[in-house]
């Protein structure tokens, strides 16, 4: 079967992997792993980047020195992706964790040259802590990543399954975009991830695919060029 994109960056919220009153939620962490070795064994190359917001967000908390608390949101991302790795190794999926801070008793350091290496090798990459600096979100991380490994596309796996032109839980009238620009998503400030995150694939021409993480052989169909969600480009 021939695939539209062959080497990409998912981003896969913290929020995916919990439930409820759950912070790790294994039938959630199951189902992930489950989607990662669909297009693992269908030859995609595919990198990660895990949000920690089952966690902690260190933007959320109030009081909080931000250098602090985006330090503590890094090192949720670091659990979340150690979790996945868990659960893939499980599926007999080739995988390696690389964290841009150092913590070498969990998972080796970051470099483009080694997650390069691995990813031309068939093995799954996640990427912990981040950027590795505050202020950055873990969209902003997921862009910088895909750039890095040469990805073809960048996919946002959110919670939700398309970008809306308002907020389809308070307006039943919301009205959903298959494609939007770049520009587009700025101008009229849709809720689809930061602004840094779009510029920087904007100047690049990288394009953003966002989907519900929740539907069906959602990597699959993505990766297959089937319209599934919102493509930004």
């Amino acid at each position: 079967m021939d695939f539209k994109y062959k080497r990409v960056l998912i981003k896969i919220s913290g929020e995916a992997l919990s439930s409820g009153d759950q912070t790790f939620c294994p039938d959630r962490i199951n189902t992930v792993a489950q989607h990662i070795k669909s297009i693992h064994d269908k030859g995609i190359n595919a990198a990660f980047v895990v949000g920690g917001g089952n966690i902690i967000r260190g933007r959320s908390l109030t009081g909080s020195d931000r250098n602090r608390a985006d330090h503590m949101g890094m090192l949720a991302t670091a659990i979340n992706a150690l979790a996945l790795e868990d659960a893939l190794i499980a599926h007999d999926v080739p995988c390696k964790v690389l964290s841009a801070v150092e913590m070498q008793r969990f998972c080796d350091t970051y470099s483009s040259r080694e997650a390069n290496a691995a990813l031309d090798n068939g093995t799954v990459v996640i990427f912990a802590c981040g950027t590795g600096s505050p202020f950055f979100s873990t969209d902003t991380a997921a862009a910088l990543r895909a750039l890095e490994i040469h990805a073809d596309a960048l996919l946002l796996a959110k919670n939700v399954d398309y970008i809306y032109d308002k907020n389809p839980d308070i307006h039943p009238d919301a009205k959903p975009y298959y494609t939007v620009s770049y520009d587009e998503v700025i101008e009229k400030n849709l809720k689809a991830t930061d602004i840094t995150t779009i510029t920087l694939c904007r100047d690049y021409a990288l394009p953003i695919l966002l989907f519900s993480l929740m539907a069906e052989d959602c990597f699959f169909r993505v990766l297959s060029g089937e319209n599934v969600g919102t493509v930004i480009h």
